[in-house]
């Protein structure tokens, strides 16, 4: 994209960035943060660590963040934060600003609970909160109806009524995902029908018992394939039916994967997803995948999906504040369609820079029958070997146990791995066209800068180092070892393919001289 000046947005950026007072100029996303009141949930979650590190270090006049945190395994919040505060993502942040912790308050509660737990003190404290971050959910895929409707539905509903009460509130971001509409191959950046009402399923789950909504959650999903692509959707419609008087946007990450640049290169914290699989293949005990390996796979940076969920609620903020000075006496949230008012950003990779599964791992197989049997081979004959001889020398026998676990993690992921949707991204284009150079720079989510080669190197670091906890130093001791698998590994491969030989030879054999013999 040109500018007038007839330069692309890099030549404009790298040009100013070489001017000497380049980082002290005016940030207009800073600049709106300051002296703000924020209130995140899920802070303790993967994306609410990256939010809250990223505003108070990029956005250093921030007030207050006040942070819902629960109690945890007989923590009590103030020990789980001491903690949580300890991870080295917040290095940077501590060593740029010394006393930036005192700017952090804790209010206890719970997602789980009706009118999320909160006290009645603490909810007097955050009446004055200027912004919110809801990014609090069960994101585990087939986690039971009852809690998921209480945390994520219920939740979010009961957040809502409670951001009516504040007066001094600018945006309220609910943070969802790309798929929480996957039944349809399409997905827009706006509203779809629910597949049930808010209030429908939250009274539902209040009246019937556990063993009589383990029997109609089949019957509830539907088309979706998980309760929580299910929750989500319906989240969406609490956001559009609750918002009322609340200027909201809602954001829709794709796959989220470690951070490619902040607050330092390839960090992840766990193994949902992609993340899984790679860690799974890395470790030898994932050998093949059902997957249409010609199908997009729609992944995103973390950092990237933090920074575009900053700028939207500056954007809301910033749409709200225009619309009122405009016509203060039409400024009210409900005199517009719902549907028409809240923005939504699906943040996704496939629009500018789509790559496919096969970019991600060549070992996956998209003919079931193939699957079936490489399963057989690769995954369950291997395991009943290793667990027998491990049972015989007297140790515990574990691997196919793992494998039972890989086999419902991979039912799991079958969905999004033999299916693809078509996203839109207008509003995100939009959105990154108001920014400056200086918050293109300072907070950059444009997908079409992404080098898919130079950032999975970064990715597949970040897992070494972040989630196996072996450092960069250690790769050549690594090498050696992993030389060392590998004879071992083709050594045992090739014995198992000698057996299974003479056993077919032996049959043969034994079977023509039975016939011959007559």
């Amino acid at each position: 994209m040109e500018s007038l000046s007839g330069k692309t947005y890099q030549e404009e950026l790298f040009s100013m960035v070489e001017e000497p007072n380049f980082y002290n100029k005016r940030s207009e996303i800073a600049t709106f943060y300051s002296g703000k009141k924020i209130f995140i949930t899920g802070g303790l979650g993967f994306l609410g660590r990256l939010i809250m590190e990223k505003l108070l270090r990029c956005c250093p006049d921030i007030k207050t963040v006040y942070l819902l945190i629960r109690a945890k395994k007989q923590q009590d919040p103030n020990t789980r934060f001491k903690e949580y505060f300890n991870d080295v993502i917040f290095d940077r942040l501590k060593k740029e600003q010394k006393d930036v912790e005192k700017k952090i308050i804790l209010i206890e509660g719970d997602m789980n609970q009706l009118n999320l737990g909160l006290s009645e003190e603490d909810r007097k404290r955050i009446q004055d909160t200027n912004l919110i971050f809801h990014g609090a959910a069960s994101v585990r895929f087939m986690d039971n109806i009852r809690f998921i409707v209480n945390t994520n539905i219920r939740g979010t509903r009961d957040l809502l009524m409670l951001a009516q009460e504040m007066k001094s509130l600018e945006a309220f971001v609910y943070i969802s995902t790309a798929y929480s509409y996957c039944i349809h191959k399409k997905i827009e950046e706006k509203f779809y029908m629910p597949p049930m009402k808010t209030e429908d399923i939250i009274e539902l789950t209040e009246i019937l018992s556990e063993d009589e909504l383990d029997l109609i959650t089949p019957k509830l999903l539907g088309n979706w394939p998980n309760t929580y692509a299910y929750s989500k959707a319906i989240c969406e419609d609490t956001v559009r039916q609750y918002s009322n008087k609340i200027p909201s946007c809602i954001v829709r990450p794709s796959i989220v994967t470690s951070t490619e640049k902040e607050p330092i290169t390839g960090w992840i914290n766990n193994f949902y997803g992609v993340t899984g699989i790679a860690v799974g293949c890395a470790r030898g005990v994932l050998r093949t995948l059902n997957c249409n390996d010609r199908l997009i796979c729609d992944i995103i940076p973390a950092d990237y999906v933090v920074n575009n969920i900053i700028a939207a609620a500056w954007d809301v903020a910033q749409e709200r504040s225009i619309l009122k000075s405009i016509s203060p006496s039409n400024g009210k949230n409900n005199d517009l369609p719902a549907d028409k008012e809240i923005p939504i950003y699906n943040v996704v990779s496939s629009v500018q820079r789509p790559i496919n599964w096969a970019t991600l791992e060549n070992n996956m197989k998209q003919n079931y029958f193939v699957y079936f049997l490489l399963t057989i081979f690769l995954h369950w004959i291997p395991a009943i070997i290793v667990d027998s001889l491990a049972y015989l020398s007297g140790r515990k026998p574990i691997l196919l146990n793992i494998f039972r676990k890989i086999e419902k993690f991979k039912h799991v992921l079958n969905f999004f791995t033999l299916n693809e949707w078509e996203f839109s991204n207008d509003n995100v284009l939009k959105l990154w066209d108001k920014l400056s150079l200086v918050d293109k720079h300072n907070f950059f989510f444009n997908a079409a800068d992404i080098d898919w080669q130079y950032y999975f190197e970064i990715y597949i670091r970040g897992i070494r180092v972040y989630l196996g906890k072996d450092p960069m130093e250690t790769l050549e001791e690594s090498k050696i070892y992993y030389r060392k698998l590998k004879i071992a590994y083709y050594t045992i491969k090739w014995m198992f393919y000698a057996l299974i030989f003479w056993i077919i030879y032996s049959l043969i054999y034994s079977l023509f001289c039975t016939v011959f013999s007559l």
